[in-house]
């Protein structure tokens, strides 16, 4: 391992001196391209350089202890030996972690799909809560949400909603966040008090762009047609809406949220190209015989992966079991105590794989 990040640490202070290159800098297409590697490796170069720090002060430490010292002395050379110790065990996980392979989508904004399943009204009310939840949780982040389709119930809910996270790893911590949403609550419409079982899918698709995913136009077939729902004298007016099928997959998606019709095939298409790469990508994974499902899941959105009980005021993770006492404030947006047990769930066990 360490002739490993001593290469990699040898490669950092290569594309340094690159950076600062005047005929790199002159070419910002290949100064970009050297930025961007050197911005990757610099949190795990900075961390062994930090383990080559305490390594140092561990033999320092054993050193002093072979002089003759006084009892004191010798007590506080000990005492940071000691702390040394451990912080070189840390270390060492840390740096496993940072070696584990990334994955190639983690840094790709994402785009997420909501849809009401069984319970009808009250899936499509518990779709909007979702929305809700996933925008609070960006807007936590520091991240960009923008509505690319939506279907609206005629009660405040969702029969199904699109909708896009722009932000520094958004799918690094969005990824786990597909399958099936269960719900257990009393409906408002419920007189006699009955609590209701309801569910909602959640599908989280890596933003694909046209250099990760090429479709070819001819593969297209894109009609367009009138937008319906609520919303003033525009609806049904123009044939704003757009439905784009693409045709090897059978893959088709539609957008009329804009009332521009350009917008509307835009934002098509960036729904379209997610959900292309998605598909390949299904098929690559299942293609490794030896691939093992992760203890977090396999982000297949038919896969029942939490339940948000209200009567109980609690929200369980069935993956990692994992149940909080506070299913007010994981519905705004208070995420990240789920997100960081699954995150080191799957982290733990892919260091159990690499072993």
């Amino acid at each position: 391992m360490l002739d490993k990040l001593q290469a990699i640490e040898d490669k950092y202070e290569q594309l340094g001196e690159l950076l600062s290159d005047p005929s790199i800098i002159a070419n910002q297409s290949e100064w970009q391209k050297h930025a961007k590697a050197h911005a990757k490796i610099t949190d795990l170069v900075a961390k062994f350089r930090e383990y080559k720090e305490v390594m140092k002060g561990l033999e320092d430490s054993r050193e002093m202890l072979r002089e003759k010292l006084d009892a004191e002395m010798k007590e506080l050379v000990q005492m940071e030996l000691e702390e040394l110790k451990s912080r070189e065990e840390e270390l060492q996980e840390e740096l496993r972690i940072l070696l584990l392979p990334k994955d190639p989508n983690d840094d790709k904004n994402v785009i997420v799909e909501i849809r009401g399943g069984a319970g009808g009204e009250e899936a499509a009310l518990f779709a909007a809560d979702l929305l809700r939840m996933y925008t609070r949780y960006a807007e936590r982040q520091g991240w960009r949400t923008e509505i690319l389709d939506a279907s609206p119930t005629d009660i405040g809910g969702f029969k199904e909603v699109i909708f896009l996270i722009e932000g520094d790893g958004a799918f690094s911590r969005l990824k786990y966040e597909s399958g099936v949403h269960r719900v257990q609550r009393v409906p408002d419409t419920e007189a006699s008090g009955r609590i209701h079982t309801s569910t909602v899918t959640v599908a989280v698709l890596p933003e694909a762009e046209e250099v990760d995913i090429e479709i070819n136009p001819n593969d297209l077939r894109i009609d367009t047609y009138c937008a319906g729902g609520a919303g003033g004298q525009h609806v049904n007016k123009t044939e704003s809406a757009v439905r784009i099928t693409h045709l090897p997959t059978g893959i088709v998606v539609q957008c009329q949220d804009e009332k521009s019709q350009i917008k509307n095939r835009d934002k098509a298409m960036r729904v379209l190209r997610a959900r292309v790469l998605e598909q390949a990508q299904a098929a690559a994974h299942a293609e490794m015989a030896d691939a093992r499902k992760s203890q977090v899941g396999t982000g297949d959105r038919s896969e029942r992966i939490r339940t948000y009980n209200f009567p109980q005021g609690r929200v369980t993770d069935h993956r990692v079991g994992i149940t909080l006492h506070k299913l007010d404030m994981v519905l705004e947006g208070d995420l990240d105590d789920i997100i960081n047990v699954l995150i080191n769930t799957a982290q733990a066990e892919k260091l159990k794989e690499a072993e």
